[in-house]
Order: C-alpha cells, then sequence, then structure tokens
C-alpha cells in the first residue's frame, strides 16, 4: 500500500481515537452546542440535508465564512469524491468532477458534465464559473446524476448557490482581507425593507491577488486575479401568498495570463527538437518563460437577471416560475506551451448568450409531495479563435516549426445555437411513518446547430489552406428516472436506496484542424444505484453520513490527440479527435462525519473512495493492446480523498472568543489527462499524473463581545506542497504536455463587520 495511503488511514484513525477520547470526558457542567441543521432544496422542495434520501454536502454561508472561503474552488476536500479547481489555461473557467466524472475543456463546443446552478437558473459553460463566494445563504453539492430534476449536463452532479434573500430586517456585513502577493480582497453587502412588502439588498466585491507565477527574464507576472462584482436584488411580497424575486448581477474579470510548466522537450511537426527540456521535469519554481509579445490577459465580463415568482395558490398548490437573460463575453490568450515558443499559442474569444424558462409546480397534501414542470434553454455562442505559430526565437539558434522558417496563423470562427426543451415530474409518498417512496422521469429533446469556418494564413503558400464545417443540425433526447426509497429506523437515523441516471448532449468537434476531425459524438448517459445510511445522535452533537455506489458510465465523450494530414498539403498537422469511447465502471463510498463533544469543539471528516476504470475505451492505434485503452486510468479520479478537521472556541473573559481552527486534506494519485500514456504504449506518462500529497490549512479568528466584529489569520497550504491540479496533452500539436499548480503557501488577515 503507498505510503502516503496508509499516512492517511492513519491520520484517520488518529482522528477517530480522539474523537472517541473527547467524546469520554465528562461535560456534566458544560452545554455543548449542537451541529448546524442545513436546510436544503436538492429535491426542489426544503427539506433538512439529513433528511434528504441522496448523497449531498450542504455549507451555510456562515460555515464558508468561518473557514475562510473565498471562491467556490475552496471547496476542493470538504466534498468526498470532489474534484474542483481553476480550469487549465484560463482564470474564469472551473474543471469539475464528481465520482469520476466530469469534462475539464473549457472549449465552448464542450457542454459540462457536473451542473452549476445560481439561484436555481443553469449556467450553460464552464467558463464564468469561478465564482466569488458572495453574500450566500448556502452552497449545496449533489452527488451523483441528476436527470430528472436538474436535467441535461448533471451526469456526474449538481453544484448549487443559493444567495441570501433579502428580508424585512436591516442587515450589514463588510469586509477586509489583505494577503501576500499583494492580496486585497474588499466585499459588502447591505440590506433591508423599503416597504412592508418590499426589500432590497446590494452586494458588491473587489479582489486582487498579485500572480504567482513570474517570467525569469521579463519580470511579468501570471496566474493573478483581478475581480469585480456587483449584485442587486428586490424581494417582492405584495400579499401572503405570491412572493417575487428579481436579482440583476454584473461581475468582471481582467487578470493575466495563466500559465503552467512545460513538461519535455518541444518539437516540430516533423518531430526535430525546437526547445529540449529534461525528461522528468524538475520540481516546479513558479517560474515560466512565455512567448515575447502575447498579450498578458485573460478576460471575462458577465451579466445577466433572473425573475422568480411563487404564487400559493392554496395551502396545497404552489406554481413558480423563473425567467433567465445571461450574457458573458471573453478574450483569453493562452500559451498551451508554457515557454518562450509559439506553438500553438492562442486566443479564444467567446460571445455567449442564453435565455431560460422554467415553470414548476409543487402539490403536497398528506404524505404525498409531487413536484412537476417544464422547461426551455436558448443558447447562442459566437467564438472567434486565432493560434499563432511562428519562429519568433529562431535568433535563439531553435529550428524552426516548418523547415525555411515557414510561420502560420489559423483562423477559426464558429457559431452555436442549442435549444432544449424537457419536461419531468417527480413524485414522493409517505406509505408508513417511517417509510418513504419516491419516483421521478425527465424527457428532453435537444438541438444544436453549428457551423465553422477555418481559414490558415501563412508565409509559405504550402500551408496556405481553408474549409468550411456545415453540419446537419443535431437532435438529441433522452429520458432519465430516478426511483428511491427511505426508511427512518430511528429519529436520528435514515437509510436509502436510490436509482438514478443522467444524460449529457452531444455535439461537435470544436478543436478539429482538418475536416476529418470536424466530426459529432454522440451522448453520454449514466446509470447510478446508490445506498446510503444518515445518521445523527446524542442530542444532534454526533452525526455520521455514509453512502456506497456503483456507476454505469456509457458512450464517454474523449477528447484525445493524434496525428493526421492537411488535406491539400498533405503536410502533417497536429489533430485533436472527439470519439465515444466506450464505457466506465464506477464504485466507491464517502463518508461525512462531525461531533461536537464538549463545549465549543468540534471535528469533522470527510472521506471518499473511488474505484474507476474503463469497460471500453476502443482505439485503432493501440495495436499492442488490441486496439484499447481500456488499462489507462481515467482523469481525475483518485482513488482516495480525505479531509480531517478540528475547531476550538476559547471564550474569553468579559465577552468574545478566539477560534483556532485546522484541517489536513489527502488525495492520492492521480492521472490529470485522458491521454496519459504514449500512443500503443502502456508506460505511464508521469508528467500527466500528480502523486499522492497532503495540504495543511489554519485559521485563528477573534470575535468581540457583541458577535459584530472579527478579526482573523488564515493560512492555506502551510507546508508549501507543490502539486498539480490540471495538464493540457497536446502532443500532436509541437509535443505540448503542459502542467498547472496549484497555489503555494499563503496568508490572509481579514477584518469583517455585522450590523
Amino acid at each position: 500500500m503507498n505510503r502516503y495511503v496508509k499516512t492517511a488511514l492513519l491520520a484517520g484513525a488518529a482522528w477517530s481515537a480522539l474523537s472517541t477520547f473527547a467524546m469520554a470526558q465528562d461535560a456534566a457542567s458544560q452545554e455543548p452546542s449542537a451541529l448546524d441543521d442545513v436546510i436544503v432544496t436538492a429535491r426542489r422542495t426544503e427539506e433538512s440535508a439529513q433528511r434528504t434520501p441522496l448523497a449531498l454536502s450542504a455549507f451555510s454561508g456562515e460555515q464558508l465564512a468561518r473557514q475562510g472561503a473565498q471562491q467556490v474552488t475552496d471547496l476542493q476536500g470538504s466534498v468526498p469524491n470532489l474534484n474542483i479547481v481553476q480550469g487549465r489555461g484560463s482564470s474564469n473557467s472551473t474543471n469539475i468532477y464528481i465520482r469520476g466524472v466530469g469534462q475539464p475543456d473549457a472549449l465552448q463546443t464542450f457542454d459540462p458534465a457536473v451542473g452549476v446552478y445560481v439561484d436555481d437558473v443553469y449556467y450553460s459553460r464552464i467558463r464564468g464559473t469561478q465564482f466569488d463566494l458572495l453574500d450566500l445563504e448556502r452552497v449545496e453539492v449533489l452527488r451523483g446524476p441528476q436527470g430528472t430534476l436538474y436535467g441535461k449536463n448533471t451526469i456526474g452532479g449538481a453544484l448549487k448557490l443559493i444567495s441570501r434573500r433579502p428580508g424585512q430586517e436591516f442587515r450589514a456585513r463588510g469586509s477586509v482581507a489583505y494577503g501576500d502577493y499583494d492580496m486585497i480582497d474588499v466585499q459588502g453587502a447591505v440590506s433591508g425593507p423599503i416597504t412592508d412588502q418590499l426589500a432590497f439588498g446590494l452586494s458588491a466585491l473587489h479582489s486582487e491577488r498579485g500572480g504567482y507565477v513570474t517570467d525569469p527574464v521579463t519580470g511579468a507576472e501570471y496566474n493573478d486575479k483581478n475581480s469585480n462584482a456587483v449584485r442587486a436584488s428586490l424581494a417582492w411580497d405584495p400579499v401572503s401568498n405570491i412572493r417575487v424575486d428579481l436579482n440583476a448581477d454584473y461581475s468582471k474579470d481582467d487578470a493575466g495570463l495563466t500559465v503552467g510548466q512545460a513538461q519535455n522537450t518541444l518539437t516540430n511537426l516533423f518531430g526535430a527538437p525546437r526547445l529540449v527540456l529534461p525528461a522528468v521535469a524538475p520540481e516546479y519554481n513558479f517560474q515560466t518563460r512565455t512567448t515575447p509579445g502575447l498579450p498578458n490577459e485573460t478576460r471575462l465580463e458577465t451579466w445577466g437577471s433572473a425573475l422568480r415568482v411563487a404564487w400559493d395558490l392554496s395551502d396545497n398548490l404552489t406554481l413558480k416560475s423563473i425567467t433567465s437573460y445571461r450574457e458573458l463575453n471573453t478574450d483569453d490568450y493562452i500559451d498551451f506551451d508554457a515557454t518562450q515558443l509559439e506553438i500553438a499559442d492562442a486566443l479564444v474569444a467567446v460571445d455567449q448568450s442564453q435565455v431560460s424558462q422554467e415553470l414548476q409546480a409543487t402539490y403536497t397534501n398528506g404524505g404525498l409531495t409531487a413536484v412537476g414542470g417544464l422547461y426551455y434553454l436558448k443558447e447562442d455562442v459566437a467564438s472567434h479563435q486565432e493560434s499563432y505559430n511562428d519562429d519568433l526565437t529562431a535568433n535563439l539558434n531553435f529550428p524552426p516549426l516548418f523547415p525555411g522558417s515557414y510561420t502560420f496563423t489559423r483562423f477559426i470562427d464558429d457559431q452555436l445555437e442549442t435549444t432544449s426543451k424537457a419536461a419531468y415530474a417527480n413524485l414522493t409518498y409517505q406509505v408508513t411513518d417511517a417509510l418513504r417512496v419516491s419516483g421521478g422521469v425527465r424527457y428532453t429533446e435537444e438541438e444544436k446547430d453549428y457551423a465553422r469556418q477555418t481559414s490558415v494564413t501563412s508565409s509559405s503558400p504550402l500551408l496556405v489552406s481553408a474549409y468550411g464545417f456545415l453540419p446537419p443540425v443535431g437532435k438529441y433526447d433522452d429520458t432519465s428516472v430516478m426511483i428511491s426509497a427511505d426508511y427512518q429506523v430511528t429519529d436520528g437515523v435514515m437509510a436509502y436506496a436510490r436509482f438514478s441516471q443522467g444524460f449529457k448532449s452531444g455535439g461537435y468537434n470544436g478543436r478539429a484542424n482538418t475536416p476529418a476531425e470536424s466530426t459529432e459524438y454522440r451522448p453520454e448517459t449514466a446509470d447510478s444505484y446508490e445506498i446510503g445510511v444518515k445518521s445523527s445522535a446524542w442530542d444532534n452533537r454526533f452525526r455520521f453520513n455514509v453512502a456506497m455506489f456503483q456507476t454505469k458510465y456509457d458512450d464517454f465523450q474523449a477528447r484525445v490527440t493524434g496525428l493526421s494530414s492537411d488535406p491539400i498539403t498533405g503536410l502533417p498537422i497536429g489533430g485533436l479527435s472527439v470519439i465515444n469511447a466506450g464505457g466506465l465502471d464506477l464504485f466507491g463510498w464517502e463518508v461525512e462525519t462531525a461531533v461536537a463533544p464538549i463545549s465549543n469543539l468540534t471535528f469533522d471528516a470527510q472521506i471518499g473512495y473511488l474505484d474507476a476504470s474503463y469497460d471500453e475505451f476502443n482505439d485503432s492505434r493501440f495495436t499492442a493492446t488490441g486496439g484499447s485503452r481500456a488499462f489507462q486510468d481515467p482523469a481525475f479520479s483518485p482513488k482516495w480523498t480525505a479531509r480531517y478537521g478540528g475547531q476550538y472556541v476559547f471564550d474569553l473573559s468579559g465577552g468574545g472568543d478566539i477560534t483556532l481552527g485546522a484541517a489536513a486534506k489527502f488525495r492520492s494519485r492521480m492521472a490529470l489527462a485522458i491521454d496519459n500514456t504514449l500512443t500503443n504504449s502502456l508506460v505511464p506518462l508521469e508528467s500527466m499524473y500528480q502523486n499522492s500529497y497532503w495540504l495543511y490549512d489554519a485559521r485563528v479568528v477573534w470575535n468581540d463581545a457583541s458577535g459584530r466584529y472579527s478579526v482573523g489569520a488564515y493560512g492555506q497550504n502551510l507546508s508549501d506542497e507543490v502539486y498539480k491540479t490540471d495538464a493540457q496533452e497536446f502532443s500532436s500539436i509541437g509535443n505540448i504536455r503542459t502542467a498547472y499548480y496549484g497555489a503555494p503557501r499563503t496568508w490572509m488577515l481579514k477584518l469583517t463587520a455585522r450590523y
């Protein structure tokens, strides 16, 4: 057994022993506090997270603030079998995998596999989801397919952010934070009544940080942050049975390049070396060269509005309408090779808009709860891409990309129009006082209208080419079902079993470099079986939740590298294809537990185990294994994830308190790319893996006697671990393999005021 895994298991045993010891202490003279019970809407109706028969993790806004969480990626480690990191080569996209199911490519033609929702509005791209946590009521992470109540592209699960609704009580909160790399974060939120029926809320933030990656020659900084956001809300209750919520938000991100580390020698397309690098990349020192003249920019601007109306027609029946419009615009420059060479450096400019409408009805009568609805989404995405391939380093005696110092620029302009329609229903019936059964179904129809034009300009006539791709409208449909049963064994123990399905839409290869690669791929589907127990005891001071799952994941959409020839010139040109590779088998279990043994002391742990393997992965190039790549490791599927945390609150004489908190997070070895061996080879590409590692965080927070003011010191990655979070495998283009890294050790001081 790997020594890191042994360490993780020993840490878990030590945590359990410490918890047991603390529970054995005499606490008769103290008044222990119960654990938080978060109310969630995972099944589109309000219920306790402990009474919801599916695997989910829920965090209140106060919990997130206490932990010093700033962005959604700070959830990494707090949810078993969740991988949530900044997307590769982008400051504004998020790579989310749940239980081995996800989609890391931010290109506009690739749909996500984990649905992201803000106030029940679906965000259809992974760009624009690198959210700052601003004035939230709670965050919910639903694990496993959510195809019935949430629909397409939730084949892995769903991430839900729910903002705070303005109310009839005045509320204000502000914070100022400063940290290393000149980090400054300023947030403010205020809400309160305008009239007896109308309330208004406004929140805003500015967050900036210098780059923790630098160019050793120019001193330029990369992997920085510069974000601004504002959100306004109106809550109107004109009569007792009607609730109207209108939200509008705007955010802008204006950061530098997000760069990584080149992992191997770079070549021209004929295999001749251009830049010789060590066979094994040295430990990253957070220094990266980039192409001279490539703009140090990744920009995003997004805004939108949502109108939600709920009408209680009776004590039993509620109708709800959710109407939303959103726009997103990005201009991302990307240095794929992460060196001073110009190999496939790119501009990716995206203009996206979406309008969605959902109509929902909820009916309750005795032991029956029914939820049903209709959903419509219309999305338009226009993209302009430029790929720069030049010989700017000829004076440094690097061989040119093509003999004769030829240069070329590829231009891609495409347009994708998606229309999605769905109808769904979900019924829950209380058979006895202890037994509930639920069933749901959703039918989805989707059309994708795609057009693409590619052209190449070059200093050599041999490389000039152009072609178009105008396929027939893609039409996809799916019926997903869910069946569950739960039994309340005691007041504090519930057991459940659940079967659920998910669907991820088909589409077109937006990374094609030749007509032969301009192909359509089919939808993905998943069937998942899950059993679990959720338990609370000891006056709700002890919680232990466990879930076990088996998922069959079919028609997996794999973006793989290859090598093809330009149809006009016959010259080799890097190939990137998308294929329905086959299927995966995913088995695992998850534990979430917490205990408050004595007053002011809390321990918690989240542990995930995942056994992910390909059932089938066909690729005719792998002749040594009979045309199969099923021996490879699925990406972003570590066998173990674990987090062990604890905090103690010291009461101060005269009022106020000091909280000490710490957490240790473990992640075992995992692949960071689908292509993680050479073609027709069984040998793993170590550069496309991250070995097992630990991260350690800590915090010290002072609260004044009134509870209005607090000052906190937060440290992340205290051991200064160097670890990869993502990777690009573009070896068919100049032998590019690039790894991206998590932040080094950081600290932050934060002052918060509440009214």
